[in-house]
């Protein structure tokens, strides 16, 4: 009896060292853990739920995601505090490489370009009064029509501090001398947009920045209610490239104040080299920005359960995902 249960355990010892390379294999980042962050804008949840899910379907345990700022994120991925992101916007987080270079880097991209930026006005407000740029704004029947306040200025739903956008509003109202015209509201983004939407609903005009993919665009669309208009030109102030073929602009090409951005993950360099398979399945994954504007909608129009969407959206592109998967293993290995 004794010999039959040594027999019988040193088989079961055996077939399970055997069983051990296979699932180290297949799971290589068991046993350790991803502090991961997620940008403040919720427009960045979804694809922030989808690389988690893969990574623990790599055996990785995931830590948050953190919700943090750009700022609060460039400073704490430098430090090791968090490991990654997939909320980086380039060339628009440029500003904060002195913060993390040498310490994080951009790994692999989500979307690659398609991510506008600018500032859209009414429609009726484009015909009323021949709006062009953010230079017609000095005009004081074009202030008056946008002053919802009452303190003289036009308001522009801007961005909240600690977002790259609300950096360069800043810098393009200092550089064209628009701030006795223009009062950047820098509350809640979702929030000012929600009560810029109702005015708009309300019969008055409007003035707002956004960026694609985004809920507002679908909630106020490019070409029918609202066109991106122009940043002036002044001589001494650097602009970014023109955007070409964009039918829903005042002008082609348009200035728009912003270049196209790719969204990409920045990851700590340190946690990039000591963990192969996650730099692997970073450089492999992506998703097209029209599923991310297709989720943002939806989570505006109030599904905003982003884990059951993400779930979703990986078993529709289940074959690909595991291509994606397999690549991160092979890397381990």
């Amino acid at each position: 009896m004794n010999l039959k249960l040594t027999t019988i355990g040193a088989a079961i010892a055996l077939s399970l060292a055997s069983m051990a390379p296979a699932m180290a294999a297949d799971q290589p980042g068991a046993g350790k853990t991803i502090k991961m962050a997620q940008a403040t804008w919720d427009t960045g949840w979804f694809q922030a739920e989808i690389y988690k899910q893969m990574f623990e379907d790599l055996g990785y345990s995931v830590s948050g995601p953190m919700t943090l700022d750009a700022s609060a994120f460039y400073q704490a991925v430098s430090q090791g505090d968090v490991d990654l992101w997939v909320n980086g916007w380039f060339p628009l987080h440029e500003t904060y490489k002195p913060t993390f270079e040498g310490y994080a880097e951009v790994d692999g991209a989500v979307a690659v370009g398609g991510a506008l930026q600018g500032y859209l006005v009414d429609k009726a407000a484009i015909d009323e009064f021949g709006i062009k740029t953010l230079d017609d704004f000095k005009r004081p029947e074009v202030k008056k029509a946008f002053d919802r306040d009452g303190d003289g200025r036009a308001d522009l739903v801007a961005c909240p501090p600690g977002w790259g956008c609300e950096v360069t509003i800043t810098d393009t109202l200092n550089d064209f001398d628009l701030n006795d015209d223009i009062e950047a509201i820098k509350a809640g983004y979702s929030a000012s947009m929600a009560d810029a939407i109702a005015a708009y609903q309300n019969g008055e005009h409007i003035l707002f920045y956004t960026w694609t993919p985004n809920w507002t665009v679908n909630e106020l669309k490019p070409g029918k209610d609202v066109m991106w208009i122009e940043v002036p030109q002044k001589d001494g102030v650097d602009m970014p490239a023109p955007a070409e073929g964009l039918d829903t602009c005042v002008a082609d090409p348009c200035s728009m104040g912003f270049v196209a951005n790719d969204i990409v993950p920045v990851i700590n360099t340190k946690f990039k080299e000591a963990n192969p398979a996650v730099d692997a399945l970073l450089q492999a994954a992506s998703i097209p920005l029209e599923d991310i504007f297709a989720q943002n909608s939806a989570m505006n129009n109030g599904d905003d359960d982003v884990k059951a969407q993400a779930t979703a959206w990986i078993k529709a592109h289940q074959e690909q995902v595991d291509g994606w998967l397999d690549a991160a293993r092979a890397a381990a290995n």
